[in-house]
């Protein structure tokens, strides 16, 4: 049987978006099977898609070929049960390449990153994403943030261009955000995706859930799944008390902690993931690991979200 398409898949949302971190070894050597292991055991929690190599695995870090095989594993991990989608970035040449690269690796659709270093206008920025949406069959999601904010026109030729699907929101502007869903429902009607790409999604999915923006990433899926899936449950069934005792009681400490060390979001998870017994290795430069004090809050809060979960029973 083909699988439906991607914009189909993701439009469900049954459980949250996993973006595993990258596992190195004490060389520092992308370790493949530790990596194997994570998108496995994120797959068979629960996972809706995994999201391969993306900003939570450290796609500035990686050389082509450790890119490519790391999304090669990542399909077989998932093995058809959910989709995969890869990162690219960088300049159009090379976010071509690394496009291509993931189509060979198996991928089911493209995360794109911003382009590096440059601030490029509206007309540059269209054109960099068409160019790496025609380069392969993969259907691409925008991901807007930093350097690549665009207006609801250019969102409208986005979602107008064959090959881009969605726009994943890293930037947390909600009126720009209200006038993009309504500009692209007015002229350019259709299937376009919307993403909660913030930090911690969670904490401002409540906000974005009121666009109508279903869909989000959870980087603490990566290191506690249960509470990942017990808030995303009770999101959509309505369950606001959980949600809001998961948001006050370990949401908005965790993202405190998080806004104590630069490129925490990252490196903070990675430590998350080993904190549960799984040695996915250190961050590579230029991110740094948190320190002792942070992992020792980081394993207390943990703790403290599982309690959580038992009380709500």
């Amino acid at each position: 049987m083909t699988p439906a398409p991607l914009a189909t898949r993701l439009d469900i949302p049954s459980g949250p978006l996993f973006f595993p971190v990258t596992a190195y070894g004490p060389d520092g050597s992308v370790d493949l099977d530790t990596y194997r292991t994570h998108v496995r055991r994120g797959v068979e929690a629960g996972a809706a898609a995994v999201f391969a190599c993306c900003g939570t695995g450290e796609f500035h870090a990686l050389t082509p070929e450790e890119f490519e095989a790391c999304v090669r594993v990542a399909v077989q991990a998932a093995d058809g049960r959910v989709p995969v989608v890869a990162g690219t970035g960088y300049g159009t040449a090379l976010a071509v390449r690394y496009a291509r690269l993931a189509e060979a690796a198996g991928a089911d659709g493209l995360l794109a990153m911003p382009p590096y270093l440059v601030v490029a206008g509206q007309e540059g920025l269209l054109r960099h994403y068409r160019e790496v949406a025609a380069a392969t069959a993969l259907p691409v999601i925008v991901y807007q943030r930093d350097n690549a904010v665009f207006t609801p026109r250019t969102v409208v030729a986005l979602a107008r261009t064959d090959g881009i699907i969605g726009l994943k929101d890293g930037l947390g502007d909600l009126d720009l955000m209200q006038r993009v869903v309504s500009a692209v429902r007015t002229e350019a009607p259709g299937d376009f995706l919307y993403f909660n790409g913030l930090p911690t999604a969670e904490q401002t999915q409540l906000a974005y859930r009121a666009l109508g923006v279903t869909l989000y990433s959870s980087a603490v899926f990566c290191f506690a799944p249960e509470i990942a899936l017990a808030f995303h449950q009770a999101l959509r069934t309505g369950d606001d008390a959980t949600v809001a005792t998961l948001l006050d009681g370990f949401y908005r400490p965790f993202v405190d902690l998080r806004d104590r060390g630069r490129g925490y979001a990252v490196a903070l998870v990675k430590a998350g993931v080993r904190l549960r017994g799984l040695d996915v290795g250190e961050v590579r430069p230029p991110l740094h690991e948190p320190s002792g004090d942070h992992v020792k809050q980081l394993a207390e809060l943990i703790e403290r979200g599982h309690a959580l979960l038992e009380e709500a029973k």
